[in-house]
């Protein structure tokens, strides 16, 4: 059965949990990778109850031994990495610490480099090649005052992803790049800032089923006419 990686999965109503769902719906199993048990246990479970094979991998997105393990457990059917994980760190550069403004670089590019990596790995062992993503955001293509160490980290991210894919579009490694230009309609938002999702309202965030549309969009893709990047916002936003 061919197998499909998801880091960055969090609550079942965000969008690492439903690029899980829906890619087993796909066909692949997949393995969804996060911080926490139990809502890794929650969003393989929900994969189970629709006929779909999944199962968690507690994994720090930053550490090489453990990405490395991440991708030993795909085995030889891997088709599908995306990197989804990331964070946000707001802040004024002058208040920042060293160690504040390296994590954010950590989580999102150097974390990148490594799941990366591996996956590159893992699709140049065969012949039929894969397919790697990663997820983007607004700080992806232009800085922003009071983002600084985030807008900088998810630059960084990008320019290795398009790196990334004209090094290996070569070997059948078709790389891809998602931006999210905007507040994601899930769990995060609504639990967290639910008085800014209600200011927002479902109209000015984006709908997950359309983000992951694009990622399967990206997935199905074939060799002779590969994108690169694409950008999902909701009409009101401003870019």
């Amino acid at each position: 059965m061919h197998t499909a990686i998801i880091s960055g999965v969090g609550p079942l109503e965000g969008l690492g949990a439903q690029l899980g769902v829906r890619f087993a719906k796909e066909g692949l199993h997949v393995l969804v990778a996060g911080r926490t048990e139990q809502k890794l246990d929650a969003v393989v479970a929900a994969i189970k109850a629709e006929g779909g094979s999944a199962e968690g991998v507690i994994a720090d997105a930053t550490d090489e031994a453990a990405t490395e393990d991440l991708f030993a457990r795909a085995g030889d059917q891997l088709e599908l990495a995306i990197y989804n994980t990331g964070n946000n760190t707001p802040g004024r550069i002058i208040d920042m610490s060293a160690d504040f403004f390296a994590e954010s670089w950590r989580v999102c590019c150097f974390g990148g480099f490594l799941f990366g990596r591996e996956a590159v790995k893992k699709f140049t062992e065969r012949s039929r090649g894969g397919t790697l993503l990663f997820t983007g955001a607004s700080a992806s293509l232009r800085g922003r005052a009071n983002f600084g160490a985030f807008n900088s980290s998810k630059g960084a991210l990008r320019n290795l992803a398009q790196a990334m894919a004209k090094e290996y579009a070569e070997d059948g490694i078709h790389v891809g790049h998602v931006v999210v230009d905007g507040p994601i309609a899930g769990e995060k938002i609504k639990g967290r800032f639910p008085e800014y999702a209600e200011k927002l309202g479902e109209d000015g965030m984006i709908n997950i089923g359309g983000i992951v549309d694009g990622f399967v969009y990206l997935y199905r893709q074939p060799q002779q006419a590969w994108t690169f990047e694409l950008d999902v916002r909701t009409s009101k936003e401003k870019w």
